[in-house]
C-alpha cells in the first residue's frame, strides 16, 4: 500500500524557502514539513515553532522519516545537495532553476532516473494569474494569430542588497533569478524557440552582478520580448500580447507572493488579482472597429505545484513540473549567457536541445 502522508525536508530558509515553500507544503494534504535546515534558529523558530531546527543537511539526510527534501539555498548548492539527496534515497524539489549549468542538470536527472526518485523544479509563475490567463487567451484564439508578446518581471530596488543574488557567485544576478521564470512562462506556452538573443546590464549604483536584461526569442512568425530591471519606478504592462485580430494588455503582477509575504495561508483558487486586463479586439458587427473592454484574469494557484507533487508521490502521476522542463530552462540561460558574451543570435539545432551560431544580425 502507498504512503498517503510524505515527510519532507526543508533546506534553506531564506526568502524562497520562508516565503513559498514553507508555507505551501504546511497547506497541502499529505505533505507534513518535519525539519529545516537552517542556521538561523530563531529565525526559523518564530515562523515554525512546531518544526525542528537542524544544521547541516547531513542530518536532515540521515532521518528515514523524510521521504521528500525541498532544495531552497543558494543555486550553486543545489547540484551537490540534490545528489546527496537522491543518494540518500530522497524524492527531491529544487528551487528554480535547477542548478547553475545544464550539464549539471542532466547530471542531476541521470542520478535520478538511477535511483528511481521523483526529480521535480519549482517554477511557481506557472501558476500566476496573468500567465493563466494570457494561456486560456491563446487557446481561445481571439486575438488570432499571436505576432508578439513582451513578459516583463521590473521592480524599484536601487539599493544592492547584502546578499547571494547580489554577489560574484554561480547561479547569481538577475538572468538566473528572473529571467528562470520568464523563460519558462515563454516555453510553456510556445516550446523551444528558434533562436534567443540577450543582452546584459548592471545599472544600479555599486552592482556586483547584472539586474537588468533584455532578451529576444525568435519562433516561427512571432517575436517574444522578455525583460527585467531593478531601477524601474513607473509601473510597466506585465505583459502585452499582439495578434492579428487585437491585443491584450496586463498591468500589475499576481497577487499571492504579496499575500505570502503577509502571512495569509494559501488555498485552492485563492489568487484573484483584483486587476482585470485590457482586451482590444475588432469588431465585425461594428465595421472591424477596435472595441476596448476590461478583461478579468483567471485566479492564480501556486498551491496547486505542492498538490502535484503530493499526487506523484501518492500514485506516481507525473510531477507538475517536469526536470526535463527545468533543462531547457537551463538550456536557455546558458544559450543567453553565450549570447551576451558573443554580441550574436544563438540559434537551437530543431528537436536537438543543442546549439550552434547564428551570423550575427545587421
Amino acid at each position: 500500500m502507498r504512503k498517503q502522508t510524505f515527510g519532507v525536508g526543508l533546506i534553506g530558509f531564506g526568502t524562497a524557502g520562508r516565503l513559498f515553500h514553507a508555507p505551501l507544503i504546511q497547506a497541502t494534504p499529505g505533505l507534513e514539513l518535519l525539519a529545516v535546515v537552517s542556521s538561523s534558529t530563531a529565525k526559523v523558530n518564530d515562523v515554525l515553532p512546531d518544526v525542528e531546527v537542524l544544521p547541516k543537511a547531513t542530518a536532515l539526510l540521515a532521518r528515514p522519516d523524510i521521504d521528500l527534501v525541498v532544495i531552497a539555498s543558494p543555486n550553486e548548492t543545489h547540484y551537490p545537495l540534490g545528489k546527496a539527496a537522491l543518494a540518500a534515497g530522497k524524492h527531491l524539489v529544487i528551487d528554480k532553476p535547477l542548478t547553475v549549468s545544464r550539464s549539471e542538470a542532466r547530471l542531476l536527472k541521470a542520478e535520478a532516473d538511477k535511483a528511481e526518485r521523483l526529480l521535480s523544479v519549482f517554477h511557481n509563475r506557472r501558476w500566476d494569474s496573468d500567465f493563466l490567463t494570457l494561456q486560456a487567451l491563446l487557446a481561445d484564439g481571439c486575438v488570432g494569430r499571436p505576432v508578439s508578446l513582451e513578459l516583463r518581471f521590473d521592480r524599484f530596488r536601487p539599493a544592492v542588497a547584502n546578499r547571494w543574488r547580489e554577489q560574484q557567485k554561480p547561479g547569481s544576478g538577475i538572468w538566473y533569478d528572473l529571467g528562470s521564470h520568464l523563460l519558462y512562462q515563454a516555453r510553456a506556452l510556445f516550446g523551444m524557440p528558434r533562436a534567443i538573443l540577450l543582452d546584459l546590464q548592471a545599472v544600479r549604483d555599486g552592482a556586483e552582478v547584472d539586474d537588468d536584461f533584455h532578451a529576444l526569442l525568435d519562433y516561427d512568425g512571432l517575436r517574444v520580448t522578455l525583460r527585467a530591471s531593478s531601477l524601474v519606478a513607473e509601473p510597466t504592462p506585465q505583459l502585452a500580447l499582439h495578434g492579428t485580430r487585437g491585443s491584450f494588455v496586463k498591468y500589475g503582477r499576481d497577487p499571492q507572493e504579496n499575500w505570502l509575504r503577509e502571512g495569509s495561508t494559501p488555498s485552492r483558487g485563492w489568487g484573484i488579482d483584483p486587476r482585470p486586463g485590457q482586451l482590444t479586439l475588432i469588431d465585425e458587427s461594428a465595421g472591424d472597429a477596435l472595441v476596448s473592454s476590461e478583461y478579468p484574469g483567471l485566479p492564480g494557484d501556486y498551491l496547486a505545484y505542492y498538490v502535484g507533487i503530493a499526487e506523484s508521490l501518492i500514485s506516481g502521476a507525473p510531477p507538475p513540473v517536469s526536470v526535463e522542463e527545468g533543462i531547457e530552462v537551463m538550456t536557455l540561460l546558458e544559450a543567453g549567457l553565450d549570447s551576451y558574451r558573443q554580441s550574436r543570435w544563438i540559434r537551437f539545432k530543431e528537436g536537438a536541445g543543442s546549439l550552434r551560431h547564428l551570423h550575427r544580425h545587421g
